[in-house]
């Protein structure tokens, strides 16, 4: 009898919050699997039997020597999701996003890899209308967004071009358990568990918050896609809700919190709704969200409870 041949998975960013969930859902699916960042990672985000490997990605001749093995699968999360202006570190960003992407790319477009996966950002639209779909041509107002949207339009023409295999996915809110505690919905599920004055904007924000489970089985279904190559595809809930409202369900769920609604500003030229269509997602990679928000809410708040009650 043959043995069967184990797949192998590159995960860029496997370290991270949503690194971390692919890695987990990979061993599972008896996939080899190897994490390229720039850090170690945390204790609690190491899995066992992953190869962890560092290197900075805008670096090619980093890259070079350190990524040697052949890889069926790559799945980029590379890059930290700031939004500083140009003058104050922006310029920096832009680089490691995008020069991340390009040096990818001319490492696997000379190897036979069967998916790219590039994780792309609702912040790329910028402020058009909303319900946004992937069709809309988008409009970044900081340097994280435009390199995000570089990076896209990069791939789309890899795509035509030398028929390079990506495919990407712009996430919207993204949330679960041991998501960094500097996230919006973190930052408000520890100021209520504390039940101490945190301050807020005034909520008016209308937002898709999509779990993290849901998320992950979307990067599986695109990996094994045949139809999604050269495809822009949304993923979020289908849900929408006002910031002001999502505060107040976590302060009726723990019984306390004590937000100071307009005490901090917008971000700079935010878009106030940011919620997308999703139903090209349905159609090319037969992706449906299972977790809704009142559910996946709770999952969070009882892995958060642990640390703070």
């Amino acid at each position: 009898m043959v043995k069967k041949t184990k797949l192998n998975l590159l995960v860029v960013g496997g370290t991270g919050f949503i690194g971390y969930h692919v890695i987990l859902a990979a061993k599972k699916k008896g996939l080899n699997i190897t994490s390229l960042s720039i850090h170690r990672p945390k204790k609690k985000r190491h899995v066992k039997n992953v190869k962890y490997i560092t290197a900075n990605i805008a670096n090619f001749e980093e890259l070079k020597k350190k990524v040697k093995n052949n890889f069926n699968y790559i799945v980029n999360l590379g890059g930290y999701g700031r939004h500083d202006d140009f003058a104050k570190g922006g310029s920096e960003i832009f680089k490691n996003h995008f020069l991340g992407v390009v040096n990818l790319t001319k490492i696997f477009s000379k190897k036979k890899i069967k998916k790219f996966i590039q994780i792309g950002s609702s912040e790329e639209y910028g402020k058009t209308k909303a319900p946004q779909s992937e069709n809309l041509e988008g409009y970044p107002t900081s340097p994280y967004a435009l390199a995000k949207l570089a990076s896209t339009k990069y791939l789309q023409i890899l795509y035509k071009k030398e028929k390079f295999p990506s495919t990407i996915l712009r996430l919207f809110l993204v949330y679960g358990p041991h998501q960094d505690e500097n996230r919006a919905l973190p930052q408000i599920i520890k100021g209520c568990l504390k039940n101490k004055k945190f301050p807020t904007t005034k909520g008016n924000q209308i937002r898709d918050f999509c779990y993290i489970d849901d998320v992950v089985d979307a990067i599986f279904l695109t990996m094994f896609s045949k139809t999604s190559n050269g495809e822009i595809i949304n993923i979020g809930s289908g849900e929408t809700f006002k910031i002001k409202n999502v505060i107040e369900k976590v302060r009726q769920i723990i019984g306390k919190g004590k937000p100071q609604y307009g005490k901090m500003s917008l971000r700079k030229n935010e878009n106030i709704n940011l919620y997308p269509k999703i139903e090209k997602a349905k159609i090319k990679i037969k992706w449906y969200p299972k977790i809704k928000f009142d559910q996946g809410i709770r999952f969070v708040l009882r892995s958060m409870s642990k640390k703070y009650l």
